[in-house]
């Protein structure tokens, strides 16, 4: 992991300081080098592959106006025949090979660009999930990743051979007539340059459009297949295959456009290539009539037209796909990027003493982990996705297009900045609870900013060993608050510090710091011990007997066939919830790790199993630093602090008995999880 992760780093450096179109050409131009050997010799079998047409045409109407002139001797034609079959064999075996050598070199980079995608995401992924959708890694694994290898095969060589071919073509009618040459170099200008580049203006736009639409659906259906189960409870299947079929057609119709766009490119294609063999008609016959040219070579000028015109017509549609292509570039940046940068990154321009220093630090942290010393520090923390995920250059735009109206409004913006400014006054000496007052006062002061923050001014202070439960309703900022202690997304104000370094710069070390056990873990079709063993591959025997102990499973394994190398399926099929839970904390109790983070891991469990489960979590982890994030207060009594989040903020925090004598709401919210608690 570690060794990958500085491979990664390799990679990357040479993109972070430079612009956006060189960080696309990171996934292209390597490969140009790489395979230099292999792209010349397809542009050579592909330029031969046309010439060869080309050559097959030409001697074809040579022959067939020979032939018409009843020749008394067969051996008059005996050569062209010769070399008709010559050119019609080896166009085929020529554009076999030039096919064979070009889908080997592309099918050979398409197998490095996925090794090298999976070499970036599996060392982040903590950060890709915490920030991406799984529509969004699927559609880069199984969309962008495939889309370009067309850039080589269907637009960069097309291209490329159609220049040299142009060329070529130029030049040889150079020598019969340059008045004439330059005429049809300015009909195969049009085919290569003048119709592409009117292609591409036209489509740019829709292209880039329907591509984004197109990751929207596959998105939109990954999502509601792993959330099918939900759509179908709440009754509403019908309202998703409606709002999906909606966008689906919103799809098909510029679609549908593009389509009706290449219809018509291909007949101002065709109508030029008529012209030109018009032209081409006129021209040899012209010739043929001053003595320039034998008059059976007419055919033969005026068929070479059509296979030359095969290699530059597709060249519209070859670069009318570019923007498909940068869509998937910047959709391949943008997942491929980290979500965060790591101080060893940033020194890359600087001295070695900096990276030294932020090694040091490092290796302190892990130290204190290992020592169980760990003191975890959340100092005026704030957390807005959009703002996080709006670049300068987009922020930069929007500032642009909405400059006017700013300007027209700022008079009855500061207006009523002052207003609010004197409500939030107001309503200070009206409320009676501090809590509540602070935070009405920055909700209004969010809604004035126009930041919407997932978490907002948020301080903790956990030294070894402190327990906290965060508590609030879906969507309070809890799994948020998670992720930033977790270095998974770093906040845009204040800081989170583990030990005094940011918990972001842990990197991919994080996992020796903090252990998370969520709803849903992953439990892989292997044997129980295997799954255990991820958490530290390197546990003896003993170590694995010992975190099956704690976890108490021991009863379990007892009655499995095959004891720990009984296989789980997928998922973990095999065993129950409550099972799984404890597999997955055995997994984490052999991790080791100071920090123990709950995701709400008894969701959908039965109150008894929750229960034991709790009590089992709590003794096993004695010591360590727990953050446990739930929706209701079952084992509130034995946390060291309790947390109450809403709309981002803490509305309420102290030890469950103080919140329960100072907070009616706490003690509502209580009552209703502890009725029989409650006297």
């Amino acid at each position: 992991m570690r060794e990958d992760a500085m491979d990664w780093n390799r990679e990357k450096s040479p993109v972070r300081h430079s612009a956006g179109q060189e960080q696309q050409g990171q996934w292209i131009t390597p490969y140009f080098r790489a395979y230099s050997g292999r792209f010349a010799l397809y542009l050579i079998l592909g330029t031969l592959t046309i010439l060869a047409a080309s050559m097959l045409m030409f001697t074809s109407g040579f022959l067939i106006s020979k032939s018409s002139l009843q020749p008394y001797n067969i051996l008059l034609v005996y050569v062209p025949i010769v070399g008709i079959r010559a050119f019609g064999i080896g166009r085929a075996v020529i554009h076999y090979v030039e096919r064979l050598v070009g889908h080997d070199a592309v099918l050979r980079i398409l197998s490095k660009m996925r090794v090298r995608l999976y070499n970036i995401l599996e060392p982040q992924a903590l950060f890709i999930r915490s920030r991406y959708r799984a529509g969004d890694i699927l559609g880069v694994l199984a969309d962008d990743i495939e889309q370009l290898q067309n850039v080589y095969i269907r637009t960069v060589f097309p291209s490329l051979v159609a220049v040299i071919i142009y060329g070529i073509a130029v030049i040889a009618l150079g020598q019969f007539d340059w008045l004439f040459a330059l005429l049809v170099a300015g009909y195969i200008f049009i085919l290569v340059a003048v119709l592409p580049y009117i292609s591409l203006i036209l489509t740019r736009r829709t292209n880039a459009e329907v591509k984004r639409e197109r990751n929207g659906l596959y998105q939109k259906l990954t999502d509601a297949v792993m959330g099918i189960g939900d759509w179908v409870v709440s009754g509403r299947p019908a309202e998703f295959l409606e709002s999906y079929e909606h966008d689906e057609d919103v799809v098909a119709r510029k679609e549908r456009k593009l389509r009706a766009w290449a219809r018509w490119r291909s007949l101002i294609g065709q109508l030029v290539v008529g012209i030109a063999v018009v032209s081409m008609i006129y021209w040899s016959g012209g010739q043929a009539a001053a003595g320039q040219i034998d008059p059976v070579l007419i055919a033969a000028f005026v068929l070479v037209v059509f296979p030359l015109a095969d290699a530059f017509l597709p060249l519209s549609e070859a670069i009318e796909r570019t923007p498909q292509y940068q869509e998937s570039l910047r959709r391949l940046d943008r997942i491929t990027q980290p979500a965060l940068v790591r101080p060893m990154d940033t020194v890359v321009d600087g001295t070695h003493a900096e990276s030294a220093l932020h090694q040091q630090r490092v290796a302190v942290v892990l130290e204190a982990a290992q020592a169980m010393d760990v003191h975890v520090e959340l100092q005026g923390v704030s957390f807005a996705y959009e703002a996080e995920r709006n670049t300068q250059k987009d922020r930069e735009q929007k500032d642009h297009e909405q400059m006017a109206e700013r300007a027209k409004e700022n008079g009855r913006k500061q207006k009523d900045r002052e207003q609010k400014a004197e409500r939030i006054k107001e309503n200070r000496r009206e409320q009676k609870n501090h809590n509540q007052k602070n935070h009405d006062q920055k909700v209004a002061q969010t809604a004035a900013e126009g930041i919407l923050y997932s978490v907002r001014d948020v301080s903790l202070h956990l030294p070894q060993g402190k327990r906290v439960m965060v508590i609030g309703r879906s969507g309070a900022g809890k799994s948020t608050l998670l992720k930033l202690i977790q270095g998974a997304i770093s906040p845009v104000e204040g800081s989170v510090l583990i030990n005094g370094v940011p918990a972001a710069h842990l990197g991919d070390d994080i996992s020796k710091v903090i252990s998370v056990l969520n709803q849903s873990p992953h439990l892989f079709d292997t044997t129980v011990a295997n799954n255990i063993r991820l958490g530290r591959q390197s546990a003896t025997e003993e170590e694995l007997g010992l975190a099956v102990q704690q976890a108490q499973l021991d009863g379990l394994i007892a009655t499995l066939p095959a004891g720990l190398d009984t296989p789980m399926r997928e998922t973990g099929q095999r065993f129950s919830g409550g099972e799984r839970q404890r597999v997955a904390l055995a997994r984490i109790l052999l991790q080791d790790a100071p920090v123990l983070v709950l995701d709400e891991p008894t969701v959908g469990l039965d109150p008894r199993t929750e229960r034991e489960l709790l009590s089992t979590i709590f003794r096993s982890t004695e010591g360590k630093t727990l953050v446990w994030v739930t929706h209701h207060l079952v084992g509130a009594e034995m946390m060291d602090e309790i947390v109450f989040m809403e709309h981002g903020e803490i509305l309420m925090r102290g030890m469950h008995e103080e919140l329960l004598a100072r907070e009616p709401r706490y003690r509502s919210l209580y009552a209703l999880d502890r009725p029989e608690d409650i006297g």
